[in-house]
């Protein structure tokens, strides 16, 4: 492992998107506990309110994402495209500042975050295509590497987050976050080289690669792997509530939940990216499909909150299948078009994490805690199903 590891550094600037990863990962992760609860005692926000909030600038995101990647595939270069994303992600969040309305916060981080989720996706293409510049043979070992790294950094930034708001207050918190934006653009600018995304020319091109006939044997894994962000969101909300309401548990043991699925997740992302060269990506996924089975029904039947701490190794091995090798199937199905490949990533996570909030909050409402876990074992089964359809073309 460590041997594979090592060789990932010929992969040119590789260190360089170990670096950003990290950075993008903690960034996101020092501001994100902290929303809620900005928007409705600072702002002023109902809860209904928020979630508005938090669903339209999500959407300005996948829009904004599916435009760009399909210019990004066509020739503009990475690296311009990476920096507006970030600059665009640090104004989004200087807007936290600079507005009091919920109309005008509202449209500015819209405006500006949406931008700002091109950067992953662009990195992540970068990347893909330094891989295959360099002949690697371990580009899903590659992705996996820097999609822990992210991971990584959602561990890191909430102590960040809660040092800046115990010091500084929000004012601290929001421009702390800015300021690694900033710092991460300065990188890209000083020491990513300018590179257009390699066209493959063919009298098949298309000017719009969302529409072209390629894109058609896309749809099933896109609307699976929606699903499955979906089922993992409701988890995130609904398994802490499970354990206070139902299995009468501690805030204790949903932070011993929490740290332990976290902990696990990181080298089972490396673990299963090690795994590639020998089993397939489609293979990989079904593995982490028929961990999150095992784990939902443990919920479903669960009568103690150990039962729960438990499972946690399936849980962390669904996590690590779907965001580490995640992005894998996709560059496979489209191996010419990186961009494009990890904006559908990107997209199916945001409108599965939309999905699944929307899914937790009216579901437990509807049938309980417990309850809606069968639900998520018929919405599992369903994009087992999609992943094993395929195109006939």
């Amino acid at each position: 492992m460590f041997n594979r590891l090592k060789m990932l550094f010929h992969i040119p600037y590789f260190w360089l998107f170990i670096i950003c990863m990290l950075l993008v990962g903690t960034s996101i992760s020092i501001t994100a506990p902290y929303l809620s609860i900005y928007g409705t005692t600072v702002i002023g926000m109902s809860p209904s309110a928020f979630g508005v909030f938090m669903a339209v600038s999500s959407f300005a995101g996948v829009i904004a994402n599916t435009i760009i990647a399909n210019y990004s595939d066509n020739g503009m270069s990475r690296k311009w495209l990476i920096l507006a994303a970030l600059l665009s992600s640090a104004c989004g969040y200087t807007s936290y500042l600079i507005f009091e309305s919920f109309i005008g916060l509202l449209l500015s981080v819209s405006f500006f975050n949406g931008l700002g989720a091109a950067a992953m996706p662009q990195m992540f293409a970068y990347a893909d295509e330094s891989a295959n510049a360099s002949k690697s043979q371990d580009k899903t070992f590659a992705k996996s590497t820097l999609r822990s790294l992210f991971s990584l950094g959602f561990l890191i930034g909430p102590l960040f987050g809660t040092l800046l708001l115990g010091a500084f207050n929000y004012q601290g918190l929001f421009l702390g976050t800015s300021f690694i934006f900033l710092i991460l653009a300065c990188i890209v600018f000083l020491f990513l080289p300018k590179r257009k995304a390699s066209v493959k020319k063919s009298v098949h091109s298309k000017p719009n690669l969302f529409f072209s006939s390629e894109m058609k044997g896309m749809i099933w894994p896109f609307i699976a792997f929606t699903l499955l962000f979906a089922v993992n969101s409701v988890n995130g909300i609904n398994t802490p509530l499970l354990i206070i309401n139902e299995l009468q548990g501690t805030p204790a043991n949903v932070g011993v939940m929490v740290a332990l699925c976290a902990g696990l997740e990181i080298p089972l992302m490396l673990t299963f990216g090690a795994l590639s060269t020998r089993i397939s990506n489609q293979w990989i996924t079904l593995i982490g499909c028929a961990a999150a089975l095992l784990y939902y029904s443990i919920l479903a039947l669960s009568t103690d909150t150990w039962q729960l701490i438990g499972a946690q190794i399936f849980q962390a091995t669904f996590v690590a299948v779907v965001m580490g090798n995640g992005l894998s199937y996709f560059s496979n199905l489209l191996p010419h078009s990186a961009g494009v490949a990890a904006t559908m990533y990107a997209n199916a996570s945001t409108l599965g994490r939309l999905g699944g909030n929307l899914l937790a909050g009216f579901g437990a409402t509807l049938v309980g805690f417990r309850y809606i876990n069968w639900f998520c074992l018929v919405v599992l089964v369903t994009s087992i199903f999609l992943l094993f359809k395929k195109d006939k073309r």
